[in-house]
Parts: C-alpha cells; sequence; structure tokens
C-alpha cells in the first residue's frame, strides 16, 4: 500500500470511488499529478464533507494531515518519505469516535 493510500484510509471507508479515481489518476501521472488530479481531489473533498466522522477526524487530526501533505510536496518522488506521517496522521484518526447525532435522538422515530 503507497504512502497515500495509507493516508486516505479512511476517507477510502466513505468516498471508495473518488478515492480510486484519485488514486488512479496519480499512479498514471507521478510527476504531474498534483496538476492533471486535482479535479479528482476536488471530488474527494465534496464527498467527505458530507461524512461527519470524516469532517471530526479531519478537524482532530488536522495537524498530523496537514504535516503529512507538506511532506507530500516536498517528496513528490519519492513519496515513500512520508510513512512516518501517515502513520501519525492513521494513529490519530483512529482515535475519533463518532459523536451521536444531535438530530437523531431530537426526532425519535414514532412507534407503529
Amino acid at each position: 500500500m503507497s504512502c497515500r493510500q495509507a493516508a486516505l484510509e479512511i476517507t477510502a471507508r466513505y468516498c471508495s470511488r473518488e478515492l480510486e479515481q484519485y488514486g488512479q489518476c496519480v499512479a498514471a501521472k507521478p510527476e504531474s499529478w498534483q496538476r492533471d488530479c486535482h479535479h479528482l481531489k476536488m471530488s474527494i473533498a465534496r464527498c467527505t464533507s458530507s461524512h461527519p466522522i470524516v469532517r471530526q477526524i479531519r478537524q482532530a487530526c488536522a495537524e498530523p494531515f496537514e504535516a503529512f501533505e507538506e511532506c507530500l510536496r516536498q517528496n513528490e518522488a519519492a513519496v515513500g518519505n512520508c510513512a512516518e506521517h501517515v502513520r501519525r496522521f492513521l494513529q490519530c484518526a483512529e482515535q475519533v469516535q463518532p459523536s451521536p447525532s444531535p438530530a437523531l435522538d431530537a426526532h425519535p422515530l414514532p412507534a407503529s
């Protein structure tokens, strides 16, 4: 599993189609993936922004994720150098627990 795929493992549970397309684009364009795959990265962002648990992870783990993205920018030709950043991000993400949705608690379904 590549470093990029590992870092996006959490997102993959919710937006696997978008992630797969992005991953294929990145793999196909090692020199220009940041430019050529940007539209696919945005589709992942749109997908993940609709999932509360992913929003919680992005909030709680913003620091390790930003460090990972910065590492990717600096090591475009050798993304394997970012394995430690990936590990820290995934460690953080695994500790985020989904909070119960207040909307569900406020509006219980009527008994039929």
